[in-house]
Order: C-alpha cells, then structure tokens, then sequence
C-alpha cells in the first residue's frame, strides 16, 4: 500500500507516518520546506506547488490519502478586536481550500488503486451539533472542510472511492498543548485503525479517532 500524508513533518501526521514505516508500507509525506528523501515540498495553499507535486507524482498509484496540513491561527483572539480578515483567508487557505487542491491535484494518481481512500483530518469543532464558543475561525474553518468531505463522498462513490472525516481527539501537539488528553502515538494508532477499517459502506463517515461516530 502506498500513503501520502500531506502535513507529515511534525504532530500528528509526523506520528502517522512514522507508524506507517513501521508497518512496512511505502509511505510518503509533505512539508513546505525543499523535497527530502521521502517528504516531499508542497505549501497547500500555493497552486504551483500543489502542481509541482502532481509532476512529481505523475502515475503513482496512491492507496490512501491522509489531508492531514492545517493552521489555527486564531487562538487568544478577543471578538471585539480580533478575528482579522487577513487571518480568516490565511486559515482557510491552508485548513479548505489546501486540502481540496491536495486531492484534485492527486485525483489521478487515486484513480490508479484499485480501492482508493481519501482521509480527512478535521476536529470536533466543526460539528454543526457541538458549539464550545470562540475560535470562530479554526472552527469554520473545520466545518467547511468537513462539508468538503462529505460531498466528495457522494461525488467519488460510484468510482469505488472512500472518505472519511475525522476527530484526531484532543492531542499533546504544539497545537494541542501539553495538557491535551492523549499522546500522538495514542491517536496516529487509533487513526490508522479508522483508516483501515474505512469502506465504500462508510464512505462520509465522520469519526473520532477511537472509532466512536463523530455527530455531524
């Protein structure tokens, strides 16, 4: 099996794909700075790099895909002051957009496996059901992708592909914090059994990294 982890320098997807090489899967990964050995360049949110990488990958099947880049930007903002446009289109470009110019930009090389999957890593705080307040931007942010996601399912479906949305858990990252409920490893190990187990049966599923179903 061959897996792309767009965002694999660090966190989350630097925890996936180490678990990945050990598995023994040929498994590549993406960063922003210049291509290494098996982390490959691209900047989501750059056209031209998302088209660099599509010639670089040019006719390799790829089995899974894990959007796994993103930013959240808009921590500490107060909602009489803060919250900045500029942030908002910084936030979207690299959280929304990125990870659907990932995809089209690597549709044809999912096209080449014989049971393409596509990962989607978003949060709980873009569920429609569960609002916490604040962080208004990273929060739109992760409903609109995991809006992206479930449409894609309906589009990609009659092709045989699967999509899944998923709830990473609250995690000790830079991002997370050091207070966060569980390790990298306790959530690259439960998002590597979600992936697994993700079907054309449960195409647009959206989940929490332990498998729980994730309310929409």
């Amino acid at each position: 099996m061959t897996v792309l982890i767009a965002g694999a320098n660090r966190g989350i997807g630097k925890a996936l794909f180490d678990g990945y090489a050990a598995r023994g899967e040929t498994v590549l990964g993406t960063h922003r700075a210049a291509e290494d050995g098996a982390m490959l360049q691209l900047d989501v949110t750059d056209p031209a790099s998302q088209c660099a990488l599509a010639a670089r990958m040019k006719d390799t099947p790829i089995d899974l895909l894990v959007c796994n880049a993103g930013v959240n930007l808009d921590q500490g903002q107060k909602l009489e002051s803060g919250y900045a446009s500029a942030m908002w289109e910084a936030t979207f470009a690299a959280n929304v957009t990125g990870v659907f110019m990932t995809i089209q930009s690597l549709l044809s090389n999912l096209r080449l496996a014989q049971a393409p999957k596509i990962a989607i890593i978003s949060s709980q705080l873009g569920s429609q059901t569960i609002a916490s307040g604040g962080g208004y931007i990273y929060c739109a942010s992760k409903a609109a992708v995991l809006n992206v996601g479930r449409n894609l399912a309906v589009d990609l479906a009659p092709e045989g592909f699967s999509v899944g949305i998923y709830h990473p858990g609250w995690v000790r990252t830079d991002m997370g914090g050091e207070n966060a409920d569980i390790s990298m490893q306790e959530s690259a190990d439960g998002l590597m059994a979600r992936f697994d187990a993700l079907s054309v049966a449960t195409t647009g599923c959206f989940e929490n990294w332990d498998g729980r179903p994730h309310p929409y």
